[in-house]
């Protein structure tokens, strides 16, 4: 057998010289925790290897990733987050307000990065935005401005009658959504309808009863049990006419009618730089929170063609994209 040969056989690693093994084997590990799919998630891991980049590493090369999916099984994540702990990652990606909640849960040392929906202050995740302390930050687009900035555009679009807000009990932020959401509705004299859900919700069922309540228009508010389900969300309220506010693009991509907020792809990129900081040394707690520089309102005229919906010029002015 032939040298070349022989060194193929093995797969190359057991003929590296000493340095280059030594090299490979201190190759840090990221640990990715989600609760979704990573079929779901194809773009924003796109995305976050590009921050990675941006501050010199390149996945397989400089970085490994260790992907913990919990499959939209919310129950999963405290083990799974364990479980990346005491594979003793270098620092964990947590990817939900659950996500960070369950990493937190299961270290005090290792460095966590987030990418969250929620006030992480609220959560306990950090002690303030610009000082986080302990072992957590990360990238948050949540804020008063912009639930209200959906319901006022909604009111906007369709300014007769009740609208119905879909919020996830099991959310550890939903009373607090719902609070602003309700002061915002006073504001603009708008009457609200809310409805609840579950992790474990019929969906059919729900958006029957959204239609049976009467409502105009229904907004859904920002959880990673509805993201997971778009495709069924957005279906479902074609089937039943409802002129429908969302939070994110991939809602009005996948045939919805309108989204209000930040850039999902850019949180993630964002937040692949400050892994990528953390990997040459930096600390979370000296990073502080990250707030959206990007915010995004796309509309469907399609979509509200076929809902018999004229958008007002006003509107579509203000637009960023418009899916025709």
């Amino acid at each position: 057998m032939q040298r070349r040969e022989f060194i193929t056989l093995l797969g190359g690693a057991a003929a590296w010289p000493l340095g280059a093994r030594a090299q490979q084997a201190a190759m840090p590990v990221i640990g990715f925790l989600s609760v979704g799919e990573a079929v779901e998630r194809a773009h924003l891991l796109a995305a976050f290897n590009q921050g990675l980049n941006e501050t010199g590493f390149v996945v397989d090369r400089s970085v490994a990733i260790e992907y913990r999916w919990a499959g939209d099984q919310f129950d999963r994540l405290p083990g799974l987050a364990s479980e990346l702990v005491s594979r003793q990652v270098t620092v964990i990606l947590a990817a939900s307000d659950y996500a960070a909640s369950a990493a937190k849960s299961a270290t005090t040392t290792t460095p966590i990065i987030f990418v969250i929906g929620s006030d992480p202050i609220r959560l306990r995740l950090v002690d303030s935005l610009n000082r986080p302390g302990n072992n957590l930050t990360g990238m948050t687009w949540i804020s008063a401005d912009l639930l209200a900035k959906r319901l006022q555009l909604l009111h906007d679009l369709v300014p007769s009658g009740q609208i119905a807000i879909l919020s996830n009990s099991n959310s550890p932020d939903s009373e607090f959504m719902k609070g602003l959401l309700q002061a915002a509705a006073r504001s603009i004299r708008q009457q609200l309808i809310v409805i609840e859900t579950t992790n474990n919700g019929d969906l059919d069922a729900i958006i029957a009863n959204v239609a049976a309540s009467g409502a105009g228009a229904l907004l859904i508010v920002n959880d990673p049990f509805f993201n997971n389900r778009r495709h069924q969300l957005v279906a479902l309220v074609a089937r039943h006419r409802l002129p429908t506010m969302y939070d994110l693009r991939l809602y009005v991509e996948a045939g919805g009618l309108l989204s209000y907020g930040a850039s999902q792809p850019d949180a993630y990129r964002q937040a692949g730089t400050y892994v990528g900081r953390v990997l040459r040394g930096e600390k979370p707690a000296d990073l502080p929170v990250m707030l959206p520089t990007k915010f995004e309102l796309i509309f469907n005229l399609k979509t509200a063609k076929a809902l018999g919906l004229t958008v007002p010029p006003s509107l579509l002015a203000r637009a960023d994209e418009v899916i025709e």
